[in-house]
C-alpha cells in the first residue's frame, strides 16, 4: 500500500481489504508462452524507435504506459488508434522531437499475452522498470468491494499468485490501479466513463462504478506531483488524448512547463470553449432558425442539442483527421463530455428546457436581422458596373429584377455610411457609364 494513498478513498479501502502483495510469479517457468513472435512489443518496435541522443532533449528515452480497461466498450481505444495529431505510431516510435518513446502495455494491441504481458506490471510494482510509467484508464472503475465478499469481481485483467497460500486469483482493474497509482508519473483518464463515471455509473447501476478521480480522491498526487488528468468524451476525440499525452511527456522530459488544465483536470486549451461557439450551425441559432427534424441544415437545439452549454471542441476539430463530428455530421450534442452525463441530459433528443428562452429571443431578433442581412446581401451580390448600367449580363438569371427606387436609395445611404471615414476622393471603379 503506497504511503501517499489518501485514506478513506475507495482505493485505500480496497487495498486495506486485500492486504499487501506477498509474492510474484517465477517468469522462467513460462518461457515463450504468450509470445507468438518470441519477442515483446517493445523489442518488436525497437528498430523503428527514434528516441536517442540525437533526438531526445532530456534525460528520458522511454516512458511506459499501462492501459487498463474498466467498465468500457473499447471506444476510447478505437478513437486513439485513429488519432493523427500526433498519431499513436508517432508516440510509440518517439517520432516527435524531444518526446521519449512511449512503451504501451495494452491488453488488446500488444503481441505478448498471459504472464509475459503482466511481467511489466510486476516490474512497475517492484521498481524494476527501466523508466518511469504512467497509468491510463479507459472505462469506469467498478467498486470491487461489493463483489469480493461473494468471491466474485466485476472487471479483471490477468491472474496473479496473490490469493490465499499463493494461489492464483483474478486481479481486478481496480486493484492494479490502486497498487500502481502511487508510483505513476501521471494518472490519465480517457473517455467519459473513466473521467466522470459515464454510462456505467448512471442511475440504477449495480456496480458502484466511479471515475478515476473519484477512486483516487482529490488529494491524490502522482510521483511527479500531478492530480488525475481527464480527457472526456464518449468516445473522445483521439487527437485530444494523444495531444494531451504528448504534452505530459514533454513535461516529464523537462522540456517545458505543464500546460494549463482546468479545475476538473481537463486540458484547458481543448475544453475551454463550448460546442456552440465553434459549431458550423451556430449562425442559424443567432438568426433564430432551427431544424425541425434530423437532416435539416439549421441549428439542432430544438431537437435536443445541448451544444451551447457543453465543453467540447468536436465542432472545430472534427472526429478523425478534422473530418466529421456530431453536429458537423447532423447529430445533436447530448453532452457526452460532461460530468453530468448521462443522467442530467436525459431524455435525449428533447428540447433542453433552458433553450426555450434563448431560442424565443433569437427568433424575435432574427425576424429583424435576417431580412436586413439579405437586403445587404442582394446589394453586395452586384458589381458597381451593374448598378450603373441597370443590367446583369448573366445567362443564369435573365429574369432577375433590378432593385426598386427605395432599395436603390437605401443602398446608396448604406454606402455613404460605409465610406464616411474614407479619405479617398476618387470614384469607385466602373462608376462611369461610358
Amino acid at each position: 500500500m503506497g504511503t501517499s494513498m489518501p485514506k478513506k478513498t475507495p482505493a485505500y479501502r480496497l487495498l486495506d481489504l486485500l492486504g499487501p502483495i506477498e509474492r510474484f510469479r517465477d517468469m522462467e517457468e513460462f518461457g515463450d508462452f504468450g509470445l507468438p513472435t518470441r519477442s515483446f512489443s517493445e523489442d518488436y518496435l525497437e528498430p523503428m524507435a527514434k528516441a536517442g541522443r540525437s533526438s531526445r532533449l532530456g534525460p528520458l528515452e522511454k516512458v511506459h504506459a499501462f492501459w487498463f480497461a474498466g467498465m468500457s466498450c473499447d471506444g476510447c481505444t478505437v478513437s486513439t488508434i485513429g488519432a493523427t495529431e500526433p498519431s499513436i505510431e508517432e508516440l510509440l516510435t518517439g517520432a516527435l522531437p524531444g518526446v521519449p518513446v512511449m512503451i504501451l502495455h495494452h491488453p488488446v494491441v500488444n503481441m505478448e499475452a498471459g504472464p509475459n504481458y503482466l511481467r511489466a506490471h510486476e516490474m512497475a510494482l517492484t521498481g524494476e522498470l527501466d523508466g518511469p510509467y504512467v497509468i491510463i484508464l479507459e472505462g469506469s472503475i467498478s467498486d470491487e468491494t461489493l463483489a469480493i465478499p461473494t468471491g466474485g469481481y466485476w472487471v479483471a485483467q490477468g491472474e496473479q499468485p496473490w490469493g490465499p497460500d499463493g494461489e492464483d486469483r483474478s486481479v481486478t482493474t481496480e486493484e492494479w490501479i490502486a497498487r500502481m497509482a502511487d508510483g505513476a508519473a501521471a494518472s490519465i483518464a480517457i473517455g467519459t466513463c473513466a473521467t466522470w463515471g459515464g454510462v456505467p455509473s448512471a442511475e440504477g447501476n449495480a456496480t458502484g462504478s466511479m471515475s478515476l478521480m473519484d477512486f483516487l480522491g482529490k488529494d491524490y498526487r502522482s510521483a511527479f506531483g500531478l492530480p488525475v488528468v481527464n480527457v472526456p468524451g464518449c468516445a473522445p476525440i483521439g487527437d485530444n488524448f494523444t495531444e494531451t499525452v504528448a504534452a505530459i511527456l514533454y513535461f516529464l522530459q523537462g522540456f517545458g512547463p505543464l500546460p494549463e488544465f482546468d479545475e476538473l483536470g481537463r486540458p484547458a486549451w481543448l475544453f475551454g470553449e463550448t460546442v456552440h461557439r465553434h459549431c458550423v450551425r451556430g449562425s442559424y441559432y443567432e438568426e433564430g432558425e432551427y431544424a425541425k427534424e434530423f437532416g435539416d441544415k439549421e441549428c439542432l437545439v430544438e431537437i435536443g442539442c445541448w451544444g451551447p452549454v457543453v465543453n467540447c471542441n468536436i465542432t472545430s476539430r472534427g472526429a478523425i483527421n478534422h473530418v466529421g463530428g456530431c453536429m458537423n455530421a447532423g447529430g445533436a450534442c447530448i453532452g457526452c463530455t460532461m460530468p453530468g452525463f448521462p443522467d442530467k441530459f436525459t431524455p435525449f433528443y428533447k428540447t433542453p428546457p433552458g433553450s426555450r428562452v434563448s431560442t424565443a429571443a433569437s427568433r424575435l431578433l432574427g425576424s429583424f436581422v435576417r431580412p436586413l442581412r439579405m437586403f445587404t446581401n442582394d446589394h453586395l451580390n452586384r458589381e458597381v458596373r451593374w448598378d450603373l448600367h441597370e443590367d446583369i449580363p448573366s445567362g443564369w438569371a435573365r429574369e432577375k429584377a433590378e432593385p426598386t427606387r427605395a432599395a436603390d436609395g437605401a443602398h446608396k445611404f448604406y454606402d455613404a455610411l460605409r465610406r464616411r471615414d474614407d479619405h479617398g476622393t476618387g470614384e469607385a471603379w466602373g462608376r462611369g457609364r461610358d
